[in-house]
């Protein structure tokens, strides 16, 4: 059952820290089967509630799942080999279009703006009791979201959006509790959801984002938290439109308890506008991080949200890191301020190559997803297949088990550093290894 691995502990802990060890190092694969916690109680010489303890423990980190008499199993994606290490070698000489990273050419240079931070800091050094947001990122980020319709609240400020994200889920949800989330979504999310403790519900998604009816179906089962994707939707490019956000209000203000996430992924890179469903529920969050705009290494996001929300938020983050660099706050307003990005010109560039790959793929039969940002989703019926065959012709795409749970297998192209001549060429590639395929709808 577990070839040569041998499960140690006496304690709870130590048996769940022994099998997450093993999952870790790859001993346990994803799918294999636990023993059974007597079996296991019996060989360890402990009491049967012990194992019991540590197999919920497990459970809860997103280790593994029980499926009652059928037993206990590793789960096919473990958070403990995320699915950010599924993404393929891409060997030398290939084009790599896998990595979900934007254009560097797209990015500004930030010397200025650090440069004038790190002045102000030494006139001015940030020490301990200092406010957690420096008023100018606060006032420049609430007159934006002001404009957008978010409504009135306090800004706080996380290390990108997914530590965004993980503090929201976790000041209001508890181990056991069910999320609605994207299928096919972020792979982060997905990982990050079964890390806390928590089920994912997956909701089909076309390219106005969630559909209504899949959501209405999670909440109804108990989910007790959604997450949306407004613009730039990551694999499928969705956007929100003004139709969708008003039939996604509707579904919510049937259940005013759910805590709605928002992530404005395409913050500063789409020129489509946002149509937020913040205010409808209880609670909520909205967020927009600086990653895909000014550079990834920024590891910044501002979030605004309800009082009790963000009041839980910065709470928790002062018993953690404390607060965000003042110094990295004050770098992003520079950038703000001084029209760093010019939003049209990236979104028009990203738009451009988008278009590109999705009318040659067309031409070939191909259907392919793009409405904003810097990914093309392309429905497959062997994704690991087609993911080998354009490896071997020289195009390193991401295979889409990395971003779904339910939905129907798929490419993610990473369309951000696209050159024009190479669309054609890439759909040659895409057409030899999936052949024309049947319109379908990627839910």
């Amino acid at each position: 059952m577990l070839g040569e691995y041998r499960i140690e502990g006496r304690r709870a802990a130590e048996i769940a820290a022994s099998v997450e060890r093993a999952v870790g190092s790859g001993e346990l694969e994803p799918g294999q089967l636990l023993p059974p916690m007597r079996e296991l109680a019996t060989r360890l010489e402990v009491n049967p509630n012990t194992v019991a303890a540590a197999y919920r423990t497990l459970r809860e980190r997103g280790v593994i799942e029980t499926a009652g008499r059928r037993g206990s199993r590793v789960r096919p994606k473990p958070v403990t080999t995320a699915r950010e290490l599924s993404r393929p070698d891409v060997p030398p000489g290939v084009r790599n279009l896998s990595d979900g990273n934007p254009d560097p050419a797209l990015l500004p240079s930030l010397t200025e703006a650090l440069t004038a931070a790190a002045e102000l800091s030494d006139r001015a050094p940030t020490l301990y009791g200092a406010a957690a947001v420096d008023p100018g990122l606060a006032r420049l980020a609430r007159a934006d979201l002001d404009a957008d319709g978010v409504p009135d609240g306090p800004v706080v400020v996380t290390s990108g959006s997914l530590d965004a994200i993980e503090r929201v889920l976790a000041a209001h949800l508890r181990p056991g509790d069910a999320v609605a989330v994207e299928d096919p979504g972020w792979h982060s999310v997905l990982d990050l959801v079964p890390a806390l403790g928590l089920r994912a519900v997956p909701v089909g998604v076309d390219g106005d984002g969630p559909l209504p009816h899949d959501v209405r179906a999670a909440l109804e089962g108990g989910a007790r938290a959604l997450v949306v994707t407004d613009r730039a939707q990551n694999p499928t490019g969705a956007a929100v439109g003004a139709t969708r956000a008003r039939a996604l209000r509707a579904v919510l203000e049937e259940y005013p308890q759910t805590l709605l996430v928002e992530d404005d992924h395409g913050h500063r890179i789409v020129d489509l506008p946002p149509h937020p469903l913040a205010g409808v529920t209880r609670h909520w969050a909205f967020l927009r991080s600086v990653a895909k705009a000014y550079g990834p290494d920024l590891r910044l996001a501002v979030v605004t949200g309800d009082s009790v929300t963000m009041d839980r938020v910065q709470g928790r983050q002062r018993l953690g890191p404390g607060w965000v660099s003042l110094l990295l706050q004050r770098a992003v307003v520079r950038l703000w301020s001084g029209g760093a990005v010019d939003t049209p010109a990236v979104a028009s560039a990203y738009g451009r190559r988008r278009d590109a790959l999705i009318g040659a793929l067309a031409d070939r039969g191909i259907e392919a997803h793009g409405r904003s940002g810097m990914n093309v989703w392309v429905p497959v019926p062997d994704e690991t297949g087609a993911v080998a065959r354009l490896l071997h012709a020289g195009w390193a795409v991401a295979p889409g088990a990395r971003f779904r749970m339910n939905a129907a297998p798929g490419l993610r192209i990473t369309v951000s550093t696209l050159a024009p001549g190479e669309a054609a060429a890439l759909a040659d590639a895409v057409a030899v290894a999936v052949g024309p395929a049947p319109a379908r709808r990627y839910v």
